[in-house]
């Protein structure tokens, strides 16, 4: 089923939440909806605006969003899908996901990659540059973040798992190899079979071992006919066999839809029983 040289790990079934379009007890109860349900992590995103539908729709902060998670939840872990290097000092960023982790108890994962909607960068007042200066400006972010977790009183309650979005091949899975615990793709089939050949070259040059990296997918967008909503069946099963055992639903506001959370959930117990 599974590639023999990735170790067994339990299947995890993941929500983000887009804090777009609603208001927040709107937020408050969708993340209450989703923990009560059994997903393993919650995410949010790091935007500023809607990134579908009204531009300039309601839309609230990451970071400040994820406190209040931490309090709100006991059992879910919490994260950002990711949050935009460039929106934050590294030396800051790294005190806020320690803050964040004591605040939940541990229950942080530190998503994070170089950013790209250009319209949170003008509005905001960052500099863009182009996507390669982006990449350069992470390279240089997650070490200064690593050196300044090591250094914080109290320190975090645990390594922290730091899981890095994105897909080129180049320069992203190079930081993966480098950093991540998790790394987070969209997508699926041949793709992510290359895509995790090059990780796999990466990571014998740094001298790491892949199977440390857990492989996460978002999944459900839409199936193989293009248009209805991808299941287990036809997306998770492909995507298991490739190696990937976190698999993370979208939904937003303002309903924060979860119809299609609990068929997710059964077939994780399902392949956990295994």
């Amino acid at each position: 089923m599974s590639d023999p040289a990735v170790p067994a790990r339990p299947v995890r079934i993941g929500l983000q939440l887009q804090p777009q379009h609603a208001d927040y007890e709107q937020i408050r109860d969708a993340l209450t909806r989703a923990e009560d349900a059994g997903v393993d992590v919650v995410f949010n995103w790091d935007h500023f605006y809607p990134l579908y539908g009204e531009p300039e729709g309601k839309h609230f902060e990451c970071w400040t969003m994820l406190a209040a998670w931490a309090e709100q939840t006991s059992r879910v872990q919490i994260g950002a899908l990711v949050t935009c290097n460039s929106y934050r000092n590294p030396e800051l960023l790294a005190d806020m996901a320690r803050t964040v982790d004591h605040i939940s108890g541990g229950r942080l994962i530190l998503g994070i990659g170089s950013g790209w909607f250009e319209k949170d960068y003008d509005e905001y007042g960052y500099e863009f540059g182009t996507a390669g200066s982006r990449l350069d400006d992470l390279r240089d972010a997650l070490p200064r973040i690593e050196s300044r977790l090591a250094r914080l009183n109290p320190a975090p309650s645990r390594d922290i798992p730091v899981l890095v979005g994105g897909g080129g091949e180049r320069k992203t899975l190079r930081l993966v190899a480098e950093h991540a615990d998790i790394w987070h793709t969209f997508v699926q089939g041949d793709e992510l079979a290359h895509k995790l050949s090059v990780l796999d070259g990466h990571c014998q040059a740094v001298g790491r071992d892949r199977r440390e990296i857990e492989v996460s997918v978002g999944v459900g967008g839409r199936g193989r006919d293009g248009g209805s909503p991808g299941t287990p069946a036809d997306e998770g099963e492909p995507l298991l066999a490739l190696g990937a055992t976190l698999f993370t639903l979208g939904t937003g506001g303002p309903d924060f839809d979860q119809s299609s959370l609990a068929d997710w959930l059964a077939w994780r117990d399902e392949v956990n029983a295994r």
